[in-house]
């Protein structure tokens, strides 16, 4: 049963007095029923206090005990929940709701001051840091609103409306109260200002925090460690911070992880990103961009599902008018150690960059691509990045590595490495190869490309790696849309094949992570533009966008099927779809095969160098063995065998489905 406050009795205040307590008013400070002052000591009260009750005992390590109560402080206008712990307190705790089972100690000091939103409506100058782009943030922002907010800036009456209902969620949070959540650690501190704190968060050693709001949860605690310092910022439950980690001006999104001495300002990082050593200023990290690595800067760079080398960097100040240039970076992309991009620039989807580039490369339409330096040239390898098996460890790798844990996801993610966004691009990629050779004709032996140069070879193999990546796509859609009809016949696989929607035709975009329509987009910022959207529905409506894909790239594939049979879809023989599902099993198992030769590259004699380092070949290679293991039995190279083998059933047995339907 819930205990209401009571006022002190002369015996409770007389029995504090003793034990060392002073209040400006005695007739302030309340407590519950079963509240024993003998757990108060050498406390100052003032303001307005009510206190819970001091029942439980803390274990500590070494078989230590402490028992719940206050201790050595200064409390000033604070509710304080049952079976708190406050000790050392050097300055005073002021303005707070502080929840059951609280454990602080050995802390400066933790207050609020005047009416704050706890960082919400913060405004964040990403990419461009002369301004232009900012980004309020708030405890509920998600990546693909971020990116609306960011990038759609040419539709000001929209950002405008976005920004205004933002404005009113942090007036609707704020307060000059603030709050530490159930069972939260704040221990061996420095200064903590105007911070609210949610449930089971552990804050160990931070050097000082200003305006934020930690969005702890049972499921997802946050925790913050040693010499962390924190101003304007919102973290998302499940995030850690450490190691002297520096965050300003930042929204922190879910499982993200920061340590090692990283510093990050005026950025935003969504869920699952992980900076360490390195530094970022001005970015827009979509889910799992991750820089691990001393020396490596993004800087005013849109990236998502980066992994960016050692000493990785980008410029984007030439000396004129400032840093305003900026750049974007698509998804699944990799820079290799010493890899610099000077701004502006645009580099395609899954694309691995090597070394020096500063010709302001736009590689959009080429995604899977390798982008090498040459001299001062940069040189463009169209596709070859889908063969690659860093490619498709990096997929399989991503959902495996999702830390969030709170049931109440903030990101919808789509983790597909083929979706119509980046089939979409191959097509355009198809187009781009035919038209250079065209024009530029077919017995040259290097073409140009957006202050590019791609070989004759490279530009003849990338048209056979995209049409590949196309087949094997559409033999996906087509497979699982059979699997999943379970036709009795002919004629009702016919029927059942038709898209019973027209969302999905046209254009796709990757909004930082949901991958979706772009009519569909576009018509939900219609109506926010009209302003018959609220902030949760907009919310709401990316995860539906999230949560139809399926059904969205179904009709997306079925319209490309169409015209590669070049009849709708209804009237297809059952011949075209036996031929289709052969074209798609030999996609795949054509590019396993490229996977597997790739893969073996890391098992040749140039990977055994520095093994055996005092023996003969013979030694080298056994010492490899012992360390790396045999190629035959590596799981990725067996997983790729297995793939093969299982690919090769599935169109094998849904070809003779289909051929058996009547």
């Amino acid at each position: 049963m819930k205990r209401s406050h009571r006022p002190l009795t002369e015996q409770e205040i007389a029995t504090m007095t003793v034990y060392g307590c002073t209040a400006e008013d005695w007739g302030k400070v309340e407590v519950k029923d079963g509240f024993d002052p003998k757990y108060v000591s050498n406390v100052h009260f003032s303001g307005n206090i009510k206190l819970g009750v001091f029942e439980k005992i803390y274990e500590m390590g070494g078989g230590f005990r402490k028992h719940s109560g206050l201790y050595n402080t200064a409390i000033h206008n604070c509710v304080i929940g049952d079976n708190v712990f406050i000790d050392k307190i050097h300055n005073y705790i002021a303005n707070y709701e502080i929840c059951d089972e609280v454990y602080i100690e050995n802390t400066n000091i933790v207050y609020v001051e005047g009416k704050t939103s706890f960082g919400n409506g913060v405004r964040v100058p990403v990419m461009n840091e002369t301004g232009g782009r900012e980004i309020p943030i708030f405890n509920e922002l998600s990546a693909p609103l971020a990116y609306i907010l960011t990038f759609y800036r040419h539709r000001p009456e929209m950002i405008s409306n976005i920004q205004r209902m933002i404005d009113e969620y942090s007036e609707s949070v704020s307060s000059t109260m603030g709050r530490i959540g159930k069972k939260v650690q704040i221990i061996n501190c420095g200064r903590i200002k105007n911070v609210w704190i949610d449930d089971y968060a552990s804050i160990k050693g931070v050097s000082s925090m200003k305006n934020g709001t930690i969005s702890s949860t049972r499921n997802a605690p946050v925790k913050i460690g040693s010499g962390v310092k924190c101003k304007n910022f919102i973290v998302c439950s499940g995030v850690q911070i450490a190691d002297s980690t520096l965050i300003s001006s930042c929204f922190v999104g879910q499982g993200s992880i920061m340590e090692k001495h990283y510093s990050a300002l005026d950025s935003v990082f969504f869920s699952n990103c992980q900076g360490m050593h390195g530094e970022a200023t001005a970015i827009f990290a979509g889910p799992y961009t991750v820089s691990h690595h001393k020396s490596s800067l993004l800087i005013a760079g849109m990236y998502s599902f980066l992994n960016a080398g050692s000493g990785s960097n980008q410029s984007n100040h030439m000396y004129k008018l400032g840093p305003i240039h900026q750049g974007v970076v698509e998804r699944g992309s990799k820079t290799t150690s010493d890899s610099y991009i000077l701004w502006p620039a645009k580099i395609g989807a899954f694309t691995l960059v090597m070394g020096r580039h500063t010709s302001h490369p736009d590689t959009t339409d080429l995604p899977f691509s390798y982008l090498i330096e040459n001299a001062t040239e940069s040189i463009l390898v169209p596709g070859v990045n889908l063969r690659s098996v860093g490619t498709v460890r990096d997929a399989q790798k991503w959902p495996k590595r999702d830390n969030r844990t709170d049931k109440v996801r903030i990101d919808p993610i789509n983790f597909n490495l083929l979706s119509p966004y980046t089939i979409h691009k191959m097509y355009k990629g198809i187009e781009t190869l035919e038209n250079i050779k065209k024009v530029s004709g077919e017995t040259s032996e290097i073409y140009s490309y957006h202050n590019c140069k791609i070989k004759n070879s490279s530009l003849i193999k990338g048209i056979e790696l995209y049409k590949i990546g196309i087949y094997k796509f559409l033999g996906n859609s087509l497979i699982s849309k059979i699997e999943k009809e379970k036709p009795e016949s002919f004629a009702e696989l016919q029927q059942k094949l038709v898209s019973d929607t027209k969302k999905g035709l046209g254009d796709w975009i990757d909004l930082a992570g949901l991958i979706a329509p772009k009519a569909e987009v576009y018509a939900m910022l219609d109506e926010i533009e009209d302003n018959k959207m609220t902030l949760k529905q907009i919310l709401d409506k990316c995860w539906e966008f999230h949560n139809e894909y399926y059904n969205y790239e179904w009709t997306w594939a079925q319209e490309k099927l169409e015209r590669y049979w070049k009849k709708p879809i209804q009237n297809v023989t059952k011949q075209e779809v036996i031929d289709f599902i052969e074209i798609w099993k030999n996609s795949v198992v054509n590019l396993d095969y490229m996977l597997y030769d790739d893969a073996k590259k890391e098992f040749d004699l140039t990977s055994m160098t520095g093994f055996g380092v005092d023996g003969d070949e013979e030694q080298r290679k056994k010492d490899f063995e012992n360390v790396r293991g045999k190629f035959d039995q590596n799981p990725f190279v067996q997983e790729v065998l297995n793939h093969i083998e299982r690919k090769t059933e599935l169109g094998n047995r849904t070809g003779r489905l289909v051929s058996d339907l009547p």
